[in-house]
């Protein structure tokens, strides 16, 4: 490794917050960026990390080097981006983050269609419902829902993602026909849930065109999507799920849609985001396969969920 890259390891440990996660992103042995960081304090003959057994922390001179690295980092990753787009073909490799369910619904599907079309680009894709800086981890292109906070990263809409309420058949004929927003709100349903993050309210409007909050009566939380669809099928709880969630289940009976009158707000809308407008041909022609598979205008998980278009309309 040269010194180039050395600085570079510098930066993800500073961005990281320790060697261990460094080693782990790099899948390498902690030992091995410990050496790395050794070998360049002695080459710049001046310390850039304070160590103790629980912390690390910059040293006046790291900051200054780490500021150097980020520079480098930019340089480095303009370079390759503007190379790139001077080929006829894509090439290199291309590191997609998403998350999970998406990610192995439809994600995988275009790296498929877009190796066999061109053999020339590797892929590496993590599935994360966690948060993903995609610039300090490397990533070129990330697929999440919602517009990301930081401004400076570019985003492309990729599709809608509506809301639905399901219960079970076995469910419903439990505890009757599901008319009211209190009936709903009384009655257990399993909910999304992740450290910092509860999804249990989804805003409706009324007969009166106020905006209303809908409050769950949480009886399960749980951090994978996929497993409240199948409590919600399993007829003791029902569910707010997403279009995208919905596979076979609403089509060989399993979940029934109820309380479809009620106009509920879109859940979100998926996005492609990427580091650079000028982004290379690469990721510009993963995303446009993506889109392909998954549609224009009407996303194609919306054709699992008959009648949908008149199904909890948002108010215009």
């Amino acid at each position: 490794m040269d010194f180039a890259s050395r600085l570079l390891v510098l930066l993800e440990v500073a961005e990281l917050g320790s060697f261990t996660k460094v080693s782990e992103q790099r899948n390498v042995d902690r030992s091995v960026i410990s050496k790395h960081i050794n070998k360049l304090e002695s080459e710049l003959s001046v310390r850039l990390l304070n160590r103790t057994t629980r912390s690390l922390s910059l040293t006046a001179a790291g900051n200054e080097m780490v500021s150097q690295a980020k520079l480098l980092r930019t340089l480095l990753n303009d370079t390759h981006r503007m190379a790139q787009n001077y080929h006829s073909e894509p090439r290199g490799i291309l590191r997609i983050t998403s998350s999970a369910l998406f990610g192995r619904q439809y994600v995988q599907q275009a790296v498929l269609a877009f190796q066999q079309k061109y053999p020339d680009v590797s892929v590496e894709l993590r599935l994360d419902d966690r948060f993903v800086d995609i610039v300090s981890e490397g990533f070129d292109i990330g697929f999440r829902i919602g517009k990301p906070k930081n401004s400076s990263l570019i985003t492309r809409k990729i599709a809608r993602d509506r809301l639905l309420i399901v219960a079970s058949p076995a469910f419903i004929s439990t505890h009757g026909e599901i008319n009211t927003v209190a009936q709903l709100e009384a009655l257990p349903a399993a909910v999304y849930c992740a450290p910092g993050l509860l999804i249990d309210k989804f805003s409706y409007v009324d007969g009166n065109q106020e905006s209303k909050q809908l409050q769950l009566n949480v009886a399960y939380k749980v951090n994978e999507v996929e497993m409240i669809t199948q409590t919600a099928m399993a007829g003791q709880m029902l569910a707010v799920i997403t279009a995208q969630m919905i596979e076979n289940e609403i089509f060989e009976g399993k979940l029934i849609p109820i309380m479809t009158q009620l106009h509920l707000d879109d859940f979100g809308t998926f996005y492609a985001v990427y580091p650079h407008r000028d982004a290379p041909i690469k990721t510009k022609l993963f995303i446009d396969t993506l889109k392909s598979i998954i549609g224009e205008d009407v996303p194609i998980w919306e054709n699992n969920i008959p009648h949908f278009d008149n199904m909890y309309q948002p108010v215009k």
